[in-house]
């Protein structure tokens, strides 16, 4: 693997990170008016962010792996933080859009 971006790499992590955090909390909010179908939708959206992320990182970890180092910044740590907060928050949206179902009857 070439010499990565990091400051590529940081603004990817922050921009899909929020992009899935963001598309998690309007699948909430289509949860609580009962639009389940665009409630799963806009999760699938979320997942597609978060995986491409994902792949990111694997990138990176076998680049470490193979004996690279790669620099790893503040903002690179903050990056990450703010994925982390984005993944949870989905998992968490995720386990409410089934409690309303649940309510609903439609689990």
């Amino acid at each position: 693997m070439a010499k990565v971006d990091m400051e590529a790499i940081v603004f990817e992590l922050i921009s899909r990170g929020g992009t899935a955090k963001g598309m998690a909390y309007e699948a909430l909010a289509e949860a609580e008016k009962g639009n389940y179908q665009e409630a799963e939708n806009l999760l699938r959206q979320a997942d597609e962010e978060l995986l491409a992320i994902h792949n990111v990182q694997t990138e990176l970890i076998q680049s470490e792996a193979a004996g690279e180092k790669n620099e790893v910044s503040i903002l690179f740590v903050h990056a990450q933080d703010h994925l982390m907060t984005a993944i949870e928050a989905k998992n968490l949206i995720e386990c409410m859009i089934k409690m309303y179902k649940r309510m609903d009857g439609k689990l």
